[in-house]
């Protein structure tokens, strides 16, 4: 996969590292009005918009300073990496952990004791073992599909067409509640392509709720991140995953983070 970055996201170093509680708030009050505007120009409510902070990379003592400045949920890619902070902040209150990056039926254990979420579904044998795992624990978990709407072979996710039949699957799985949709958008400097897989993702994601009895609770798009955010909103996302625009640049490339094989 391209380590280049979409929509105006192609200099990281536009993002500087957050380092103070000031920083943290400044970023955030800037995320904010970005999705407010993209909003206002397509006569959507903000509040309709989840910002999901994306602490992948991030040490716990500046995540607690962007507690401190408002990110009450907080999402991650690894599960080890995130397991790890869970214990460690444990004596924050009130925070909500999200997994969006892929998972392996061995680390679902993990998963299902503490995520209030997880974003990149995209297997029944991953279905299945966790809905076991929560039913063991008395946990439900958020779920959203991943698709893969860029059909890209360096990432993960549903082919677009797998999508129906896969959601007519899911209530075997009770303790699993299916709230949406998540893709990834294909990492080009070309703003109709990446916009195209916002647009894909809608569709989707209407035809399912129309076509698909089951598909009642799929209701959500998670879809943009800092460089492509407002371009989501403005073609219907409710949850965007935002990192770097809050913590400033990773200093590894996507490529660590996305399979490239």
């Amino acid at each position: 996969m391209s380590d280049s970055f979409p929509l105006g996201d192609d200099d990281p170093s536009s993002y500087p590292q957050a380092s103070t509680l000031e920083d943290f708030t400044r970023n955030l009050t800037s995320v904010r009005e970005r999705i407010a505007g993209a909003c206002r120009r397509v006569g959507r409510d903000p509040a309709e918009v989840r910002l999901l902070p994306i602490s992948k990379t991030v040490n716990e003592a500046r995540i607690r300073l962007s507690v401190e400045a408002g990110c009450r949920e907080l999402g991650e890619n690894k599960v080890q990496e995130a397991h790890r902070k869970w214990q460690g902040l444990s004596d924050l209150q009130d925070l909500r952990w999200s997994l969006v990056g892929h998972l392996q039926t061995n680390k679902a254990k993990q998963v299902a004791c503490f995520a209030s979420e997880f974003q990149a579904l995209d297997s029944l044998r991953v279905a299945e073992v966790l809905d076991r795992r929560l039913q063991a624990l008395g946990r439900g978990l958020d779920v959203f599909i991943q698709v893969n709407t860029s059909e890209e072979s360096s990432k993960y996710g549903l082919p677009p067409d797998a999508v129906e039949a896969f959601v007519r699957r899911l209530p075997a799985y009770s303790a699993l509640r299916v709230r949406g949709l998540m893709t990834l958008a294909l990492f080009s400097p070309d703003t109709s392509r990446v916009r195209q897989c916002f647009v894909r993702l809608r569709e989707l994601r209407d035809r399912i709720r129309q076509e698909v009895p089951e598909g009642d609770g799929v209701t959500e798009l998670s879809m943009g991140m800092s460089g492509d955010f407002e371009a989501a909103i403005e073609e219907g996302a409710t949850v965007v995953r935002v990192g770097q625009a809050i913590y400033g640049a990773r200093r590894l490339p996507d490529s660590h983070f996305w399979p490239s094989t």
